[in-house]
């Protein structure tokens, strides 16, 4: 069974296409940054089809490094939210906007 390529683009665009619209439309910043990071991983799922489909390895090793860096970007991301939260009390973005304080 072969699954064209253009299936895998558009199941990647999709993806991207929901993050975008979880970013643009949520106010939590945790499901902003899964949000994101469905973004990212739409972008790599795009890669990893092209690669595959040009039997070339290189966007294959990107995205390994890609994802080496994301686990790296989550923890940050994650103990400054965490950070936020304990200062503020709130995870909404709205509350946030003022850093005075």
């Amino acid at each position: 069974m072969h699954i064209p390529l253009e299936h895998y683009l558009i199941v990647s665009g999709i993806l991207f296409s929901l993050g975008l619209l979880g970013v643009i439309m949520r106010r939590n910043l945790l499901v902003i940054y899964m949000c994101l990071e469905l973004m990212l991983n739409a972008a790599n799922l795009a890669l990893v089809a092209m690669s595959r489909f040009n039997d070339n390895l290189n966007g294959q090793i990107m995205v390994f490094f890609i994802i080496t860096v994301a686990a790296a970007e989550v923890s940050v991301g994650l103990a400054l939210i965490v950070a936020l939260y304990r200062k503020r009390q709130t995870a909404h973005v709205e509350d946030l906007t003022t850093m005075k304080n």
